[in-house]
């Protein structure tokens, strides 16, 4: 497969979507959002953007991190993106799900091999034709995908040593289809909530696990609530770095240049920070953190998340298809 750059491919395509602007432009300010912690994966990401940003557009652009959902929530920020109420906002991939479908082939159970094949298929063209479709269809930029990592599992209730652990489980998930149907036929009884509700859920025993990035774990503190660790790895996950038109438009030709290029750098940054931390953070989980780890059998997750990838593929339609087997291909 023949490697491009997504950043400059998606540069173009925002220099093409905006109408002309004066080569004037007064200096700009962007409000970046997230709604995880500080010290999550997200905030590596945006304060490496926040501070390449202003630096590469010699201090015109100015942008103000707003964490742990001072601006809003997952679910709300995408759709403010579309009406341009947010300026840019870092949003876990299966949070986009109800907003542009596909995103959902990304979002299957062990559809990546393993961190190569993903990055592959993000970095390269199958990644850039993505961005491209989703800005079409939503006029919303997808800037960076940044990090690719796992979900690992947590819960309050026993050791996970194979599939029949899972047993009747309440598991939160987001509000993903494909998240809800993978822990059913895990055999789990997957409940859907929103992210802000997730906390105060697992410490009232409303639900008895969940999954999150390896960092998030930590930056939550959720290994003081959880005494069962399990590095599943059922689902990668990514947070990519999205802008509305409406600040896009905002921006000359520089200034734009610069966003681009400070995007594709900070995602490098948070690529090589975070694929560092995965390890030392997970060592913290089962050490200092106290929590309990078990060995597993993972034989029976991984055919299961392969029915739930056939049946998605099966049943998406022709576009959904299409993608999920480029990204099969993209493994060989």
């Amino acid at each position: 497969m023949r490697p491009f750059n997504i950043f400059a491919r998606s540069a173009l395509a925002a220099t093409l979507s905006i109408a002309p602007l004066s080569a004037l432009a007064a200096d700009v300010t962007i409000n970046l959002g997230y709604a995880a912690a500080e010290g999550s994966s997200y905030s590596v990401l945006a304060n490496k953007f926040e501070e390449l940003a202003e630096e590469y557009s010699g201090s015109s652009i100015d942008v103000k991190v707003r964490c742990c959902g001072q601006l809003m929530g997952e679910d709300e920020a995408f759709k403010a993106m579309q009406l341009g109420t947010v300026d840019m906002h870092v949003i876990t991939g299966n949070n986009i799900s109800p907003h542009f479908p596909l995103m959902d082939a990304f979002v299957l159970p062990y559809i990546f091999e393993d961190k190569s094949h993903a990055y592959r298929v993000l970095e390269g063209e199958v990644g850039q034709r993505f961005a491209s479709q989703l800005q079409e269809a939503t006029g919303v930029h997808l800037l960076t995908f940044g990090f690719v990592g796992d979900r690992d599992f947590y819960n309050s209730r026993n050791p996970i040593t194979n599939m029949a652990d899972m047993a009747g489980l309440k598991v939160r998930v987001p509000k993903n289809q494909v998240m809800i149907d993978t822990f059913t036929e895990f055999g789990a009884a997957p409940i859907p909530l929103p992210w802000a509700d997730t906390p105060t859920a697992l410490q009232t025993g409303t639900v008895e696990g969940a999954d999150n990035g390896t960092s998030f774990i930590k930056s939550q503190k959720f290994y003081e609530i959880m005494p069962h660790f399990t590095a599943l790895e059922h689902f990668t996950y990514f947070s990519p770095l999205f802008a509305s038109s409406r600040i896009m438009g905002k921006l000359d030709e520089d200034q734009r240049d610069a966003v681009m290029r400070a995007a594709r750098d900070a995602g490098i940054f948070q690529k090589e920070e975070m694929t560092r931390q995965v390890d030392e953070i997970r060592a913290f989980l089962t050490g200092e953190g106290g929590m309990k780890t078990a060995e597993f059998d993972r034989s029976d997750f991984i055919a299961a998340g392969q029915r739930v990838q056939d049946k998605y593929a099966a049943d998406k339609g022709e576009d959904f298809t299409s993608l999920v087997n480029e990204i099969r291909a993209a493994a060989e």
